[in-house]
């Protein structure tokens, strides 16, 4: 049985890629079904007791799903959140997601640091050129320096 070379990244061919993302056990679309059909059973039951006379029941639960609703808004928006680092020939391009806004910046292979932000558990700080940005969100703590090395690693086997 062979031992890996990365522990988070994959390799194609020449070019390597490391793609970091949030654990999410639902997908947006998933969110929606299960929004949609706890919608229909609270109003069903808030109709019903309305229908018997209690009409503060209907009112409560439209303030409840409203207020689920923004929960899961604010789920939904960060579900595809991730990081994607590829280097492949003398470039070194991430790419970091967060609620729908995308950051980008490109290096080139042979001027890029990597070192963690402020501490051994804290993000890890890519720079070079003048430009810099920070990944390791989507990786526990105890695991961001692997990742570092894991990078410096790439970065240096040209």
């Amino acid at each position: 049985m062979s031992n890996p070379t990365y522990q988070f990244a994959q390799e194609s061919g020449p070019a390597i890629h490391w793609r970091l993302r949030r654990n999410c056990s639902v997908t947006p679309a998933q969110l929606g079904w299960l929004y949609l059909s706890l919608c229909l059973v609270s109003l069903g039951i808030g109709l019903f007791f309305w229908l018997q006379g209690a009409t503060l029941v209907l009112a409560f639960a439209g303030l409840e799903i409203t207020l689920v609703g923004l929960a899961f808004l604010a789920y939904a928006r960060h579900a595809t959140d991730g990081e994607w680092i590829s280097l492949q020939g003398t470039s070194l391009v991430v790419e970091c997601e967060s609620a729908g806004r995308l950051e980008r910046a490109e290096f080139a292979r042979q001027w890029v640091r990597v070192e963690p932000k402020s501490g051994d558990h804290s993000l890890i700080e890519l720079s070079g050129e003048g430009r810099s940005i920070e990944v390791g969100r989507f990786v526990r703590p105890e695991l961001r320096q692997v990742l570092a090395r894991e990078i410096r690693r790439a970065l240096r086997s040209a």
